[in-house]
């Protein structure tokens, strides 16, 4: 069965985000999203425990906190490590890739160039997610 998300979107560029609920309201998605421009505004959201997201998107470049140290922070609490987190970055490094696996995350996405190939990452990973057995509250 299909489901809709509760996804934390964790991106401090304006224009990213912008981008990304362009593509959930062109695939005419009803994702609840709910937007985080860094990891303490991230934290801050999932400290009280109480509404807590499906699965958490995550860029690494932020200012603050980035993204390996918040993912760091997220895997040492006993109920906020079991929501799925997804890297979604420029980041190719082989370095991000291995430090994110080895802490704990569900999957790393190269953002694409082009808009089109971005459209159709997101569409699969939401695809992935929407029908995956989750763990709830």
């Amino acid at each position: 069965m299909v489901k809709t998300l509760k996804i934390l979107f964790i991106e401090d560029d304006t224009i990213e985000v912008m981008k990304f609920n362009r593509v959930i309201a062109a695939l005419g998605l009803t994702h609840q999203i709910i937007e985080s421009n860094n990891g303490d505004s991230a934290l801050a959201i999932l400290e009280t425990k109480e509404n807590l997201p499906d699965i958490i998107l995550l860029d690494l470049n932020m200012p603050k906190l980035n993204g390996i140290e918040f993912l760091t922070i997220l895997k040492k609490d006993p109920v906020l490590r079991y929501i799925p987190t997804i890297i979604l970055t420029t980041s190719s490094n082989f370095k991000d890739v291995k430090e994110c696996y080895k802490i704990g995350i569900a999957g790393y996405l190269l953002k694409p160039l082009k808009y089109e190939d971005y459209v159709y990452k997101i569409q699969k990973l939401l695809d992935y997610w929407s029908c995956n057995e989750l763990i709830s509250e």
